[in-house]
């Protein structure tokens, strides 16, 4: 995601609000997150191998570095499902299918006198 660089004599035609919030997301999502999120894991990786540092917490950063870069993709698979109509059906039976047999009725207990005592 590459943003042109605008000249400090050209009028923005965003709000600053909006033009910093765009820095904002460029410096968290851009390169220099990438560069810092590689040497992390280098770092986690190394630490986990000489037993600096347990398992779980080094997984535990490892998602952590998954769910900032994935941010984008993760949004937009929520708002794409998010956006689709949800169409109920009911499910049909094939034409050459006949329903299945009528159940018993609900009184017919085979284990109703198993645990009587008779004396």
């Amino acid at each position: 995601m590459a943003m042109r660089q605008a000249s400090l004599f050209e009028p923005s035609n965003q709000s600053a609000l909006i033009e910093s919030a765009g820095w904002f997301e460029s410096i968290l999502l851009g390169q220099l997150a990438i560069g810092l999120c590689a040497i992390a894991v280098a770092l986690l990786g190394l630490w986990m191998l000489s037993g600096r540092l347990n398992l779980g917490q080094g997984l535990r950063t490892l998602l952590g570095v998954f769910v900032l870069l994935g941010a984008p993709a993760i949004a937009a698979s929520f708002v794409a499902s998010s956006d689709q109509p949800r169409i109920a059906t009911t499910p049909t039976l094939p034409r050459d299918q006949t329903p299945a047999r009528a159940l018993p009725p609900a009184s017919n207990d085979p284990y109703a006198g198993a645990s009587l005592r008779r004396d």
